[in-house]
């Protein structure tokens, strides 16, 4: 089979003491500037918001929102049904589900080459959504008529 490359980070159980991988602070470097970059944006729109925006209530009529030249009926809190929160979910789950398969095909060639066989957990895994997603669908879960 040959030895692994150096900079690989998957080895099989046996080599994991026979290959070291010198790490410094400049490889975290990236790391570090979108931390910096992310909160730096958030810090930025909180500043932009809090000097840009509305300093103080003028009064109940001039707050509530401009709805052609009429008053608002509602207060404009509208109830969702809960529906919607349970395909939320469902959208969050399976989108999870390919931010673990994307990484795993794309390293599954690099993996088999140690000697690593990663095909059956992910199958596991894949499985254990989609019944779910049956589940789902036999309980109605995603009926809107009901």
């Amino acid at each position: 089979m040959g030895d692994p490359p150096n900079n690989r980070i998957f080895l099989p159980p046996e080599r994991f003491g026979t290959i070291s991988f010198p790490v410094s602070l400049v490889d975290y470097l990236p790391v570090l500037l979108q931390v910096i970059l992310a909160v730096g944006m958030g810090v930025g729109i909180l500043f932009a918001s809090h000097l840009f925006g509305q300093k103080a209530t003028a009064g109940k009529i001039k707050d509530s929102p401009y709805e052609c030249g009429l008053a608002a009926d509602t207060k404009g809190e509208t109830r969702y049904s809960v529906k919607f929160y349970v395909t939320a979910m469902l959208f969050i789950l399976f989108d999870i589900d390919v931010v673990f398969l994307i990484p795993w095909v794309l390293t599954h060639r690099d993996l088999m080459a140690c000697g690593i066989n990663i095909l059956w957990p992910m199958l596991f895994f894949t499985f254990v959504l989609v019944a779910g997603l049956v589940y789902e669908l036999k309980s109605g879960a995603l009926e809107w008529e009901k």
